[in-house]
């Protein structure tokens, strides 16, 4: 019998057969491990990275003992970003097509109180969001909790590092005693453990970090300077050449220092950090994924929920303080059975280090020679993106933004990149050679029979 089917589960046939039409066959590692137990109401600790299928691990227990007809907040999510959020928000509301009538809902900071508040007012099965908005509507009486039979903390250690230890437990607060929680996350810090053990009832712990194929990365450390550490930095951007690299820092200052001298050096680099307004976060997060902008310089805490599909390089500009963080950073190439690089400068001071990740990983680190490698010419996106002053509210669709630009037959569909529309604004990636183009093809044309302002963002 294989164990690995989610037919094998308790769940309803409605349920199974919408898994098979998302092509859910066979149950993840993490999956596996955890359903059973969520499945029996047991309140669980899953160790699982981004990536691992940890969405419906936690989501269809959540489901399965959801009553539509109940009109009452029955299931919580909290994840550390807005993205996370919207991520997790939207492979729920796939799972849940099986049965009509679910409502589920974002709560995320940047995004306007009053909206929400009246969404809110018109009903909802299940809310996804981050702990600061979640406690704003509790603060202004507009979101009950006492009915929440099933609540999920993911990328709890995320959360912790954000400082929203105080406001998960005043959340929690409101919450029946007798429900179910499930926590998630990619490290297992004693800060997690400690907890566990305050808001959780005999929680089983679960891991497939050991039972996880290794990934093809390919990782090396070179010792650099304080002096050089800039210059040494973009050798390796310069002899990689890679389409998408994250530059991981551990301040973000740093960052900001980092990209300025990158962009002072002709490179098209942005920085990610927790200064950044929503509005210039989306904007960043928006250029670097459609290939816009080939570097992006981040903190942890700003780069955790990012899925962003065919990494090439990550680059360790800081060597992490924690040598599983390190693990993590890396484990964003080299996914989905592609390979990998990680590169990872280091000065004398940072030598320790280095071994308490040789300790982490198991084994001997690569020392690689910054003066062996190739210095190449600078290297440009393929990609610059066009923002349009409209989106979901302007009833604006991707079909009518390719139909726009396209309409004209100067420039084909191959010669456009991702199109990303949000509530406000929308980004879309074309070829650089045809972006002009492009512009003046929705400034002087119409879509949805009315005009749009669009930026040139290069």
């Amino acid at each position: 019998m294989n164990t690995k089917l989610f037919s094998n589960l308790p769940l309803e046939k409605a349920m199974l057969d919408n898994l098979e039409q998302m092509g859910y066959t066979e149950m993840t590692a993490i999956q596996e491990q955890s359903l059973p137990l969520t499945l029996a109401g047991e309140d669980v600790i899953a160790q699982a990275k981004t990536g691992s299928g940890k969405t419906a691990a936690f989501g269809l227990g959540m489901l399965h003992k959801l009553d539509v007809k109940k009109w009452k907040i029955q299931g919580l999510i909290m994840c550390p970003t807005r993205e996370l959020a919207d991520q997790v928000a939207n492979e729920l509301r796939k799972l849940a097509r099986f049965k009509h009538n679910i409502k589920i809902l974002t709560l995320c900071g940047g995004m306007p109180l009053t909206p929400q508040r009246i969404s809110l007012e018109h009903g909802a099965h299940i809310i996804v969001g981050t702990p600061g908005r979640i406690q704003d509507h509790i603060g202004k009486d507009t979101l009950d909790l006492s009915h929440v039979h099933t609540l999920i903390l993911d990328e709890a250690d995320r959360m912790l590092d954000m400082g929203f230890l105080d406001d998960i437990k005043q959340i929690i607060s409101h919450m029946p005693a007798n429900r179910q929680t499930m926590l998630f996350s990619a490290t297992y810090p004693d800060e997690i453990g400690f907890l566990s053990k305050t808001i959780m009832k005999n929680p089983k712990r679960v891991s497939v970090e050991a039972g996880e194929a290794k990934p093809d990365i390919n990782a090396n450390f070179y010792k650099t300077t304080v002096n050089e550490k800039e210059g040494d930095l973009l050798r390796l951007l310069l002899h990689h050449q890679a389409d998408s690299t994250i530059i991981f820092c551990n301040m973000k200052v740093t960052c900001d220092e980092v990209s300025d001298y990158l962009n002072d050096m002709g490179l098209y680099a942005l920085a990610l950090h927790g200064d950044l307004e929503q509005r210039e976060r989306t904007e960043v997060l928006a250029l670097f994924s459609n290939g816009s902008a080939s570097i992006l310089v981040a903190t942890d805490v700003a780069a955790r929920g990012l899925d962003i599909k065919d990494l090439d390089l990550v680059i360790n500009y800081d060597v992490p303080t924690q040598s599983e963080v390190y693990v993590h950073r890396i484990g964003r190439t080299g996914r989905a059975g592609k390979s990998g690089i990680a590169e990872t400068l280091y000065t004398a001071r940072e030598a320790s280090k280095i071994e308490e990740i040789e300790a982490e990983i198991g084994e001997g680190v690569n020392y690689g020679y910054l003066d062996k490698l190739k210095h190449n010419d600078l290297y440009t996106p393929k990609y610059i993106t066009l923002k349009i002053d409209g989106g979901k509210k302007d009833k604006l669709r991707p079909g009518d933004i390719v139909g726009a630009i396209t309409s004209s037959k100067q420039i084909k569909g191959d010669e456009i990149g991702n199109i990303n529309v949000t509530a406000m604004r929308s980004y879309v990636a074309v070829e650089r050679d045809k972006a002009e183009t492009a512009y003046k093809l929705i400034r002087d044309g119409k879509m949805k029979n009315r005009k749009f302002r669009v930026h040139l963002l290069d």
